[in-house]
């Protein structure tokens, strides 16, 4: 009998799949053992220097870590910041109120729930030092409480341990296989830009399916919100990206804009096929074919330096190569005798993927600018606006208070010796819950983790600790639980049960310079700790909680109000408010509404008839503040008072969408369109010459946007 044994692996093989693990599971255990290594070499300089809390040195590192070592220095920073704002805060609050806890713990209750309201309006990491700085008070503040005295060397300890967490992290996350932000921002980059290029392609070919479209647009609106964070990373950690930041903010920018021209050509043309509009479509696709043909290749390619020069070059010769097609085209269409409504539907087609096209071309060349240093292109000026919804950040604020307050109220009314511990821990819990979209979910996840650890660690203090002899028998026994803390860290459906156990574990279980083994008093801490969370679960399921349709509904008619800031706001600046704050807001709502799809599929239908409205508005504004000085474009001119008009029934529309209000917009924009169109003007009939041409394009898109079938506003006939 031959046995027959299969071939080895060749080294090609091998090293490819050695690069594919690197890329994905390699990258979780080299932040597994990035934070054990931070860990242990924080907690021996913590006992060489004979430091109060060795636990806080630890507690330090593993908040601070991150897979890229932009966003540990980023978070490190803030986190540095809060806890100075936050000492200074509890040492003023001790000097003024040491004497009388029930106002020291109020006085607590209100810093720390406007801190928590800061972090639920900000989002990002400026969100983390506004947590930093409400519970340092709570965490400093509370257990000093009954001895004031002490309380400010208690304060210059704990800047000393969160330093030295922080200078572990960050030497080891930039020292050993350091993941740069930078790396990651250009691959995101690469990736989301061949992504669209297949989506435009198969747009402008008329084979893209609506499911996909509304998926892309979806995760694009996130993207943009997430890419601007990780900007803001990337310039702790490197200097040749922050030399580059106005380009990656501009980049940033271009791309949403690139995006909303897109979406409004996208939908327009969806809403041709559907009319069966088959005379404009025919003399439309020799416009858009070209186009499509040339992104099609780079949905395979990374976008670098080199090749988006490349880019920007063809998209130069399409353009150029574009508007007499479109010419051609518009004079056969009017060779067959066509509608007005017709004519219009060509010219507003042909003017978007012309800028659309426009738009790339801008999008390319800044991409190709980042291979220098300096380049013009970095004077950006135009800043990411996100949007929170301020009562959702004043009911975190709230319940963060009131945990405070039921925590206080406990422990002063039982004088448990544990109810500092339960107060500090009911306050952290909520703060930390109050940046999450789902808080019960994270309030949960923090209880499971606490309870491995409450396991692990009295396992590990009465059956295992008393037998050691030395540092390194004890990174021994500590390395699988802070192994698997940091590999639940690394899981984002899991990231709330490994800050638990790591966080938790810490405070209670890790031995001190002088290690005390008291029984009762490690059940009652962890006892607290539980009963706190407990707590804090039933305060974020009962008080408002955010993933509820109070709050997607109020992001919602956010939305809808971006049309009237569209309308009334200034216009410098205009243009990237309004592009970033409607990503946001809608971001917010999507993860919000998770599990309900029906729900997102309306808020993506809101915020589709949001930019399409709200874009074509701000282009109007820039055509009028453009004009020349002449009779036919004066304000007082019939077009230009409609216009004023539409642009009231468009605020009436979106502030109250009912039926009636929709009729009443639909009549001022036809008002419109008739007013301009019999409005004489000395220019040819071109988009690229005349203005009231653009204007019409402008319009009639809005007039479309209004009679789209596909947006939520016919839900509103009755």
């Amino acid at each position: 009998m031959n046995l027959v044994f299969p071939a080895l692996p060749s080294s090609g093989e091998l090293r490819r799949a050695l690069a594919e693990w690197a890329q994905s599971d390699g990258v979780t255990w080299a932040f597994i053992g990035k934070a054990l290594l931070a860990a242990f070499g924080a907690l021996w300089l913590a006992y060489r220097l004979e430091l109060p809390q060795p636990s806080t040195v630890l507690v330090s590192v593993f908040i601070v870590m991150q897979p890229q070592s932009g966003q540990v220095l980023a978070k490190s920073f803030y986190r540095i910041v809060g806890t100075l704002i936050g000492l200074v805060a509890m040492v003023a609050m001790i000097a003024l109120f040491g004497q009388e806890p029930v106002l020291f713990l109020l006085c607590v209750a209100i810093w720390v729930g406007l801190c928590t309201a800061g972090a639920a309006r900000y989002r990002d990491f400026r969100a983390y030092a506004c947590l930093l700085a409400g519970y340092t008070v709570a965490m400093i503040g509370i257990p000093a409480a009954p001895h004031p005295e002490a309380a400010f060397m208690q304060a210059l300890w704990r800047v000393l341990e969160i330093s030295l967490g922080i200078l572990c992290s960050g030497l080891v996350s930039a020292l050993i296989l350091p993941q740069s932000s930078g790396a990651a921002l250009r691959h995101a980059l690469d990736r989301r830009f061949a992504e669209f290029a297949g989506l435009a392609s198969a747009g402008l070919d008329g084979s893209l399916k609506i499911a996909r479209f509304e998926d892309a647009s979806a995760r694009f609106a996130a993207e943009a919100v997430g890419l601007e964070s990780l900007r803001d990373a990337t310039r702790f950690e490197d200097p040749q990206m922050r030399l580059r930041s106005g380009r990656l903010a501009r980049l940033n920018s271009e791309f949403m804009q690139m995006t909303t021209r897109f979406h409004a050509l996208q939908r327009l043309l969806e809403r041709l096929r559907t009319q069966h509009a088959a005379s404009v479509l025919e003399h439309l696709m020799p416009c858009l074919l070209p186009i499509g043909e040339l992104l099609a290749p780079w949905q395979q390619h990374l976008l670098d330096d080199a090749a988006a020069t490349l880019l920007a070059r063809q998209l130069d010769e399409g353009r150029q190569a574009l508007l007499p097609r479109i010419r051609d085209g518009r004079a056969r269409l009017l060779a067959s005798a066509p509608s007005e409504a017709e004519q219009l539907d060509y010219d507003t087609a042909a003017e978007l993927l012309f800028r659309f096209t426009e738009e790339l071309h801008n999008y390319a060349q800044t991409h190709a600018a980042l291979a220098a240093h300096k380049h013009a292109r970095e004077q950006w000026h135009e800043r990411f606006t996100p949007r929170a919804n301020a009562l959702a950040a004043a009911v975190a604020g709230l319940r963060c208070t009131l945990m405070v307050v039921c925590g206080a109220t406990l422990w002063i009314a039982t004088d448990w010796p544990s109810g500092p511990t339960f107060t500090l821990t009911a306050v952290m819990v909520c703060a930390l819950a109050s940046t999450s979209p789902n808080p019960q979910r994270l309030a949960r996840q923090l209880a499971l983790g606490t309870l491995i650890g409450a396991t692990l660690g009295f396992c590990l203090t009465f059956r295992v600790l008393p037998l050691l002899d030395g540092f390194p028998l004890l990174c021994c026994v500590l390395a699988p639980i802070y192994a698997l803390g940091a590999w639940l860290l690394a899981r984002p459906q899991w990231n709330g049960c490994g800050v638990g156990l790591l966080m938790w574990f810490s405070w209670t279980s890790l031995p001190a310079n002088l290690t005390r083994y008291d029984a009762a008093l490690v059940i009652n801490e962890y006892l607290a700790q539980l009963l706190a969370m407990g707590l804090a679960i039933l305060a974020t399921a009962l008080i408002l909680p955010p993933n509820r349709p109070w709050l997607w509904q109020r992001l919602e008619t956010q939305l809808r109000l971006r049309v009237a800031d569209a309308i009334s706001a200034p216009l410098k600046g205009l243009s990237a408010s309004f592009e970033s704050s409607t990503r946001d807001l809608l971001t917010q709502a999507y993860g919000l509404a998770a599990g309900r799809p029906d729900v997102q599929r309306r808020l993506l239908g809101w915020m589709f008839l949001v930019q399409e409205i709200g874009h074509a508005i701000i282009e109007l504004r820039r055509e009028q503040a453009a004009l020349p000085a002449e009779r036919c474009y004066a304000p007082n001119m019939p077009w230009r008072r409609a216009i004023r008009t539409l642009g009231r029934a468009l605020i009436r529309l979106f502030i109250q969408p009912s039926a009636a209000n929709r009729q009443r917009a639909l009549g001022a924009v036809e008002h419109a369109i008739h007013s301009t169109r019999h409005t004489a003007e000395p220019r040819p009939a071109h988009f690229d010459s005349s203005p009231l041409r653009r204007v019409l394009s402008y319009l009639h898109f809005i007039r479309t946007s209004l009679l789209d079938p596909q947006s939520p506003l016919p839900s509103y006939e009755t």
